[in-house]
């Protein structure tokens, strides 16, 4: 037997994370496989606001700005699978370890972030994940975060 594999467009993902622009951070979840994987898109545009200052004639997407990219994939994984659309969930950072940033991303590009649940389970409130970013298949970054989850 195989297993459906979700997904979730922006609408959705309104529904599940709090967050707004300037810091929403992820246009869509794909390849949402439960609680276990899953792939978040975000298209990289100049007028996000961090370009305006990182840095003036050579913009470059700040690093934490990727890892929060990564946990905002995570949360909207969760979310999808345990149906928490509408119901306010809230996600904290506890920890980020093992950060490594390999290339540049730059508007313009497409920052695929691959997402693994290292621990964590429905019903659970601690949960850690490995997160690699990469644009075109090129490694940008990657790291393990716990986040917990106040559903």
């Amino acid at each position: 037997m195989t297993s459906q594999l979700a997904q979730a467009d922006i609408q959705l993902i309104q529904r599940i994370l709090p967050h707004r622009y300037p810091f929403l951070l992820v246009d869509k979840v794909v390849d949402i496989d439960g609680t276990q994987t899953a792939l978040g898109i975000k298209n990289v545009t100049m007028n996000e606001p961090h370009f305006q200052g990182h840095f003036p004639g050579l913009p470059i997407m700040p690093g934490v700005t990727i890892i929060e990219a990564m946990a905002q994939t995570a949360a909207v994984m969760v979310g999808v699978t345990l149906e928490m659309a509408d119901k306010e969930m809230k996600v904290y950072f506890m920890a980020i370890e093992k950060a490594k940033f390999r290339r540049k991303v730059v508007p313009g590009d497409v920052l695929e972030m691959q997402i693994e649940t290292l621990r964590g389970k429905p019903g659970g409130k601690v949960w850690r994940f490995g997160g690699r970013a990469s644009v075109g298949g090129e490694m940008a970054a990657e790291c393990e975060f716990t986040a917990m989850m106040d559903l």
